[in-house]
């Protein structure tokens, strides 16, 4: 078997050994705290569901988005939080536990709402006729890649607490090459489609993804939320699943300028949310050294 070939499972699963790690950040007791921040999770599921395809649908007649582009973009932002999220949540001091959740549960409403979301903004902006069906499989995936091998490591965790607690800092190490990894192979994979249309969609899917995490980061600390939890849901709501808009492109829809907006927004997320990371976690440290 060629690399190129043996690739996908070699990054699922890196990906599995990354959440295996979080797992090991994590006890029960993290997600039973939750159950203490309900405005939390109704606060980041009521700006994944109308505050981003608001954000999206703003920016399309703002900036005058082509019609094929317009339900790109709305496809984008009616995908739910990536895995990714996780992975910069942990790296930037967020409450990884919310975000597992989050990513969990907005995977699973996404069943319902991305169909609903795309399919208006096909009859709004393009009027092909063409439909997204519900997307169940969606649900086996989160289960598969994300959750089990979280339970994994949290039951390692609980028996190996010391083992975990020497593992925490190789793990966060191994979790930034693995998103560095996304980022250069997103790069390589998009690079036809980046140069072809950064011009055009360049602009619309940065303020896009800038406009995600910064509403995400700082209306959750206007509704009183600690920086932990503000930064979970900033991650959640500002890293899609790209990769999912792109299935959806190209597998059900079957064209492939509905996926550009998608693709340019796989490599540039990873840059607007290291930088918006590092700018936070800066932020936070500054506070603490004055406190």
């Amino acid at each position: 078997m060629s690399f190129t070939a043996a690739l996908p499972a070699l990054l699922l699963g890196s990906l599995a050994l990354v959440m295996f790690g979080l797992g090991l950040s994590l006890s029960v007791g993290d997600f039973v705290r939750l159950r203490q921040h309900p405005r939390a999770v109704l606060l980041a599921l009521g700006m994944q569901m109308l505050l981003l395809p608001a954000v999206a649908w703003g920016l399309i007649v703002g900036l005058g988005v082509a019609p094929v582009y317009a339900v790109g973009l709305m496809l984008l932002a009616a995908s739910p939080g990536g895995v990714s999220a996780n992975l910069f949540s942990h790296l930037f001091g967020g409450n990884v536990a919310m975000n597992i959740s989050l990513t969990a549960i907005n995977t699973v409403l996404s069943i319902v709402s991305l169909p609903l979301i795309t399919n208006w903004a096909i009859a709004t902006f393009a009027q092909t006729g063409q439909v997204v069906p519900l997307q169940f499989g969606k649900v086996f995936e989160v289960v598969g890649v994300i959750l089990v091998p979280v339970l994994i490591g949290m039951a390692v965790s609980s028996r190996r607490p010391a083992f975990a607690a020497r593992m925490e800092r190789p793990m966060k190490a191994f979790s930034a090459l693995v998103l560095a990894a996304f980022a250069v192979i997103a790069i390589a994979k998009e690079w036809t489609a980046l140069t072809q249309s950064f011009s055009s969609l360049g602009p619309v899917v940065l303020a896009f993804n800038l406009l995600s995490l910064l509403s995400g980061y700082y209306l959750s600390r206007w509704a009183g939320l600690d920086k932990p939890m503000a930064t979970a849901v900033s991650f959640e709501i500002g890293i899609h699943n790209s990769t999912l808009a792109i299935f959806v492109a190209l597998s059900v829809l079957q064209n492939f300028q509905l996926a550009l907006p998608a693709a340019i927004y796989s490599v540039s997320m990873y840059l607007t949310a290291t930088l918006f990371g590092v700018l936070v976690l800066r932020r936070r440290q500054m506070q603490a050294a004055a406190a």
